[in-house]
C-alpha cells in the first residue's frame, strides 16, 4: 500500500500543534508496517530527522502554502500535478484542507471548528477561506479523523455530515512530559520564578487562548491571597497580542508575569512538572494538549468548562467560566488553600491522562486509514 502524506507542518524548530499530530502518529505508522510506503509531501527542504524509516520517502512540491492564494494554488493545481506520479492509495490530509481536484481518496483531519465559534479571533484571509471551503473539504474527503467527541458532534451539527463518516482519533502529549524531582523542580524555580512557585499557562498569545482574562483571575488571586506565587506563559507571540503586552505595561502584579516565548520541548516539560498547578481558561479547544501535559506531570489542572475540555479532563480538573475571571481565581484560591484538593486532582490527572496516548491515537489512526481505502 502506497500512503501519502501531506507534511507541510514538520518544519524544524518550528513544530507546534500541527506538525506534533503528525509526527507522533506517522513516526509509530512507518516503522511499524515496513511493508508499506509513506510518500511525505514537503512544500520546502525538509529536515532529515523526519524520515522515521526506510519506507518513507519525501517529496517536495513548491512553491510553500502558507496563505489563503497559496493554499488553493497548492492543494488544487501542484498537489494533484505530483500525485499522478507518486499514484499512492490514499492521501493523508491533516491540516483541516482538502485538494478538491485530485481522485485520490483524501482521509481529512479537522482538530476543531473554532473559526465557526469564534470568527473574530481568525485572520480575514483564513476566515474567508475557511468559510469558503470547510463545507467542500468535509464532503470531498472519503474520511474524516478528528480530536475529541465535541469536535465530532460540532461537525455532524454544523455541516450534517454522516457520523459514520467521522472517526475520533484523540490527541495525546509526548512522553517527555513527566513528573521530576524535588530538587530538579527548585532549580526551574530558581530559573524562571526566583525560586517562587507558579501557576503555569501554556500556549501561544492568542484572543481564543484567553490571556487577558486569566490575567485578571490572577490579580484577585494576588488581591485575596497575598503570596509569592507568580504566573508562567509559556507560547509564542501568535496573533492579536498587542493587548496582553500593553496590559503588561501597566498590569499591577507585572513582576509576577513572567513571558517565556517559545521553548525547547525538554525545557517545556520540565517547566510543567514544576509548577504549581496548570490554568488552562481556553475560549475553545478541539482537545486540549497542555491539560494531558501537566496531567501526566503531576500538576493539577484548573481549566475551562466549555468546548471538549470537560470531556478530555474528565472529574480530574476544576473547572472554571472561561468568561468568569473572579470564577477562575475561586478555583486558583481554592487550590492554593486546599492542599488535600490538590493531592486528589493529582492522583486523578495521572489515572485520566492515561487514557489519551500516541500508540492508541496511531492504532486508531491505522484503522481510518484502511476504512478510507475501502470505502
Amino acid at each position: 500500500m502506497k500512503i501519502a502524506v501531506n507534511t507541510i507542518f514538520l518544519q524544524k524548530d518550528h513544530l507546534e500543534g500541527y506538525g506534533y499530530f503528525v509526527q507522533e502518529i506517522f513516526c509509530r505508522l512507518a516503522k511499524k508496517y515496513p511493508e508499506h510506503e509513506f510518500i511525505f509531501i514537503f512544500d520546502r527542504p525538509f529536515d532529515q530527522k523526519f524520515i522515521f524509516s526506510s519506507n518513507v520517502k519525501p517529496v517536495i512540491v513548491t512553491p510553500t502554502a502558507r496563505h489563503a492564494l497559496s493554499f488553493k494554488y497548492w492543494y488544487d493545481v501542484k498537489l494533484p500535478m505530483a500525485l499522478r506520479s507518486i499514484k499512492p492509495d490514499v492521501l493523508i490530509q491533516p491540516y483541516g484542507f482538502c485538494s478538491l481536484t485530485t481522485k485520490v481518496p483524501q482521509l481529512l483531519v479537522l482538530h476543531d471548528l473554532a473559526f465557526k465559534h469564534f470568527p473574530e479571533f481568525i485572520p480575514k484571509h483564513h476566515l474567508y477561506y475557511y468559510r469558503a471551503f470547510t463545507k467542500k473539504f468535509l464532503d470531498k474527503a472519503k474520511k474524516i479523523a478528528t480530536v475529541s467527541e465535541f469536535s465530532k458532534n460540532d461537525m455532524i451539527q454544523q455541516y450534517k455530515i454522516a457520523p459514520g463518516k467521522i472517526n475520533v482519533v484523540f490527541s495525546a502529549a509526548k512522553n517527555i512530559f513527566q513528573s521530576i524531582g524535588i530538587s530538579d523542580q527548585q532549580k526551574i524555580k530558581e530559573k524562571y520564578s526566583d525560586g517562587n512557585e507558579y501557576f503555569l499557562f501554556t500556549g501561544g498569545i492568542h484572543p481564543r487562548k484567553n490571556l487577558i482574562t486569566l490575567l485578571k483571575a490572577f490579580s484577585l488571586f494576588k488581591k485575596w491571597q497575598r503570596s509569592n506565587m507568580k504566573l508562567l506563559v509559556a507560547g509564542r507571540l501568535a496573533w492579536q497580542y498587542d493587548t496582553v503586552l500593553e496590559k503588561l505595561k501597566t498590569y499591577k502584579y507585572r513582576d509576577d508575569v513572567v513571558l517565556l516565548n517559545y521553548l525547547p520541548e525538554d525545557e517545556l516539560a520540565n517547566i510543567t512538572a514544576s509548577a504549581y498547578a496548570m490554568v488552562f481558561p481556553s475560549l475553545f479547544e478541539g482537545f486540549g494538549v497542555p491539560v494531558i501535559e501537566a496531567m501526566q506531570c503531576a500538576v493539577p489542572v484548573i481549566t475551562s468548562n466549555t468546548s471538549s475540555l470537560p470531556e478530555i479532563a474528565g472529574s480530574a480538573a476544576l473547572y472554571a467560566d472561561p468568561n468568569n475571571a473572579d470564577a477562575i481565581a475561586k478555583e486558583m484560591l481554592q487550590l492554593y488553600k486546599d492542599e488535600t484538593l490538590r493531592s486528589k486532582l493529582i492522583e486523578a490527572g495521572i489515572q485520566q491522562a492515561r487514557k489519551f496516548n500516541w500508540d492508541r491515537t496511531a492504532d486508531l489512526f491505522w484503522q481510518t486509514i484502511t476504512e478510507t481505502i475501502r470505502n
